[in-house]
């Protein structure tokens, strides 16, 4: 799938120069001469990478930067500065940006950059895919991490399966053959019971240190996980 960069820079010879190398690499690349403009192309696209320069008209990079965070904390921003100083650096990734690069540069150095930006954004977002989160309870399949608002519990196999299980359907209503067949498993012939059992176990460690319960009770049928409106 073709990537697309915005490329927000006001030195038109510059602007260009960089969306031609970005078209010759297989990208492709649209232009923003001022803050303003690049504001309004960045919320009707849907962007890879955005390219920043600080220095803009109408609105300057770093005011441009903090509205693009304000709604988007994910899309890699390099920033294209002609200050050289720590200070505006160290500013630019405190307001959020993922590199910079000082004028003038070489462009296989930008290349580079933007390579590396796309990679750290592909593995961020494969890693937020194996997450489940109902609320402020976060799980993590891969890692097997249960997170509820900062602290770490810890589950037993079977109940981190009984977890998992109910944050893929939350919101659905489940009874307890649904949960003993995906989780226990088809062969399982014992007492239904021990849906209750587990799901007793489950509260006392993810849901009654905390003021607000994710796992429900819906009488005569099962269990539900839902979240707070």
């Amino acid at each position: 799938m073709t990537q697309n960069i915005l490329i927000i820079e006001d030195e038109e010879k510059i602007a260009r120069v960089i969306s031609l190398e970005l078209e010759y690499e297989g990208y492709q690349s649209d232009i923003a001469a001022s803050g303003k403009e690049g504001l309004e192309l960045f919320q009707k696209g849907n962007w890879d990478l955005i390219l920043l320069d600080v220095m803009l008209p109408e609105l300057n990079g770093m005011e441009v930067l903090r509205r693009i965070r304000s709604t988007d904390t994910y899309t890699p921003v390099i920033l294209i500065t002609a200050r050289d100083s720590v200070v505006d650096k160290v500013n630019g990734l405190d307001q959020g940006a993922n590199d910079y690069i000082t004028k003038p540069f070489q462009i296989e150095e930008l290349l580079a950059r933007i390579r590396a930006c796309l990679r750290t954004n592909a593995i961020y977002q494969k890693e937020e895919e194996e997450q489940l989160q109902a609320g402020d309870l976060t799980v993590n399949e891969k890692t097997r991490d249960v997170i509820r608002r900062g602290e770490a519990i810890e589950l037993t196999p079977r109940e981190f399966d009984l977890l998992v299980y109910l944050l893929r359907n939350k919101q659905q209503v489940l009874n307890r053959e649904q949960i003993l067949t995906n989780v226990w498993g088809f062969d399982y012939y014992g007492d239904t019971n021990v849906v209750d059992v587990y799901v007793r176990y489950l509260r006392r460690k993810v849901d009654y240190p905390f003021d607000t319960p994710l796992i429900h009770t819906v009488r005569g049928v099962g269990y539900t996980l839902k979240e707070q409106a």
